[in-house]
């Protein structure tokens, strides 16, 4: 063979040694639930029970991910987006996660609603290596990596949320007499401990009830009564929308005026400002990390314009007043961020690594100066707050963004 024919063999068997090589680099992985052409996810929503109120997040997720698929979906595969409802009911989340992994075989369950749905279902998705992702439940317990590898949270844990409340107490009215009512659940339990953690050695003195409801109870007006006799001028409302309007309407009808602070997770305008009457909610106190489509002051803001135009096109009916439709439009912008980075390598390991290396991400519905940040050991996304007093017709914030000092 001439010198010229041995080299132009050699340059071909190079070439297709590196071809085959490249294509090992390039290729595809792919776990259940993922191919092609489609990304499937799973949801669990409380759409009927004691929680519907959120429905509407499960809702919005659907939509924002029909306007994904429209745009070309990611990286060219379309959403599969299967949701069902769980009543808000355990058990009932339990089959429906099983129905997902098993029968659906979705890549993912993202943003399953509610802590103590999430709780029944943790074990499990984690002893399947399922992502378990970005819950929509702000316990803390949510961001323990060592311990739950294939669970993230997402929206600011609930122990750091009740700390600057207390830190607030302590500073503006060191003397207070402290009612709570909370719901008998890990989700209020979580609240709870952050509050008395908060207020450290004064939770003793400062707190003259812990008043406790279950979720299956219609009303919660008695418990109110209770707690007004007390003498309480401080009010630690630590409620889901259902309850928390009910708390307000009931506080206006027997004339407590405490200083009243409402968790975040029940501070929509939309689903329990406007039910339990604007004049009765004056003066609340909460907190955000999203922005409030109500307030004026976004009315140019880049963000806002997008959220509107999104649901002009694919939620027209939302009521845009609630905040749960600010909270599903983000968190799955959240997801598709994660999906986008993940690639061609849609295996669930990858999946959750993305997940957990998110730098400084922006989100048009966030607040300003309020980022995403993750890594291996810290499955807190967001971690910042601001806090908000309602007045007239909408909430305003006031002071510094603030973190509080639980981790997971």
């Amino acid at each position: 063979m001439s010198t010229m024919k041995k080299l132009a063999v050699a340059s071909a068997a190079f070439g297709l040694l590196a071809a085959s090589s490249s294509g090992v680099l390039a290729q595809k992985k792919y776990d259940p639930g993922a191919s092609d052409t489609e990304i499937k996810i799973g949801n669990i929503m409380p759409y009927s029970g004691p929680a519907s109120a959120y429905g509407v997040i499960g809702k919005t997720e659907e939509a924002y991910f029909k306007k994904i698929n429209a745009e070309g979906g990611i990286n060219g595969r379309k959403i599969n987006f299967i949701s069902y409802d769980d009543a808000y009911s355990p058990p009932k989340t339990v089959e429906q996660a099983r129905k997902l992994v098993e029968s659906d075989e979705v890549l993912l369950v993202f943003n399953p609603l509610g802590t103590p749905p999430n709780t029944a279902i943790q074990k499990y998705l984690n002893s399947k290596k399922v992502p378990q992702l970005f819950v929509a439940t702000g316990a803390t317990k949510w961001n323990d990596p060592k311990n739950f590898p294939w669970t993230m949270g997402w929206q600011p844990n609930y122990q750091s949320e009740t700390q600057i409340y207390a830190k607030y107490i302590l500073k503006e009215k060191p003397d207070a007499k402290i009612g709570i009512l909370y719901q008998n659940d890990d989700y209020g339990k979580d609240y709870l401990k952050g509050f008395k953690d908060g207020l450290g050695a004064k939770a003793a003195s400062m707190i003259v009830l812990e008043e406790s409801y279950e979720v299956s109870e219609p009303t919660i007006d008695s418990h109110i009564v209770k707690l007004k006799a007390t003498g309480a001028d401080v009010f630690i409302n630590i409620t889901t929308p259902k309850f928390a309007a009910q708390a307000i309407k009931k506080n206006a009808e027997i004339g407590w005026k405490p200083l009243h602070f409402l968790n975040n997770v029940s501070a929509s305008i939309g689903s329990v400002i406007k039910p339990a009457g604007m004049e009765n909610a004056q003066d609340i106190i909460s907190s955000q990390y999203l922005k409030d489509p109500t307030d004026a002051q976004w009315k140019d803001d880049a963000g806002m314009k997008a959220w509107n135009e999104f649901l002009d096109k694919y939620y027209p009916e939302a009521n845009r007043a609630d905040a749960s439709v600010m909270f599903g439009y983000t968190v799955a912008q959240g997801l598709v961020h994660v999906l986008k980075a993940a690639g061609d390598n849609l295996t669930r390991e990858n999946v959750m690594k993305q997940a957990a290396s998110i730098k400084d991400l922006e989100l048009g519905g966030l607040l300003p100066g309020i980022k995403v940040n993750t890594s291996a050991t810290d499955f807190a996304p967001i971690s910042s707050v601001q806090l908000i007093k309602f007045k007239g017709e909408t909430w305003e914030r006031f002071g510094e963004i603030l973190s509080g000092d639980a981790g997971g």
